[in-house]
């Protein structure tokens, strides 16, 4: 399935009927659904091309919110460890929609991340939050890991 990101090379195989994508960052293998493609390639991107240390990423992180619990996609963390951006995947055929944005913020009530992405791996949508006000300011584009961090 092509995405607006850079071509990326995966292990895959197939299991008992299902995909299977070898996730480096967990260092596992995961099932590959059209939700998992993006998050695989979208975390390869952040790695790759926007120099976050894969060493400072979690995918599929364990939140807890309000007595639920919830997984959030990808968590980038600063140096210092911690949490400096959250993102959220979904499906390429899946709408970035405020119901989106929504899910989002609501994890960032427990994070307090000063950035916010969403991505489908067609359309991806970064913003900055700033904590006091309350406030989004969208991003042209998803800055470089130093740019991100030098802002902490």
């Amino acid at each position: 399935m092509d995405l607006n990101l850079p071509s990326f090379s995966f292990r895959i195989k197939e299991q008992n009927g299902k995909k299977l994508i070898f996730d480096n960052f967990r260092r596992r293998w995961v099932m590959l659904t059209p939700e998992e493609w993006v998050r695989q390639n979208f975390a390869r991107y952040l790695a790759e091309s926007k120099h976050f240390p894969a060493t400072l990423m979690a995918l599929e992180r364990s939140l807890r919110l309000n007595q639920h619990d919830f997984r959030t996609d990808v968590v980038l963390f600063s140096r210092k460890g911690n949490p400096l951006v959250v993102v959220e995947c979904k499906a390429p055929e899946v709408k970035i929609s405020q119901q989106v944005f929504d899910q989002i913020a609501r994890y960032n009530l427990e994070l307090r991340v000063a950035f916010l992405i969403v991505t489908n791996g067609i359309n991806h949508y970064c913003c900055r939050f700033d904590q006091s006000l309350q406030t989004y300011t969208f991003l042209p584009e998803i800055p470089d890991y130093q740019e991100l961090e030098g802002e902490q």
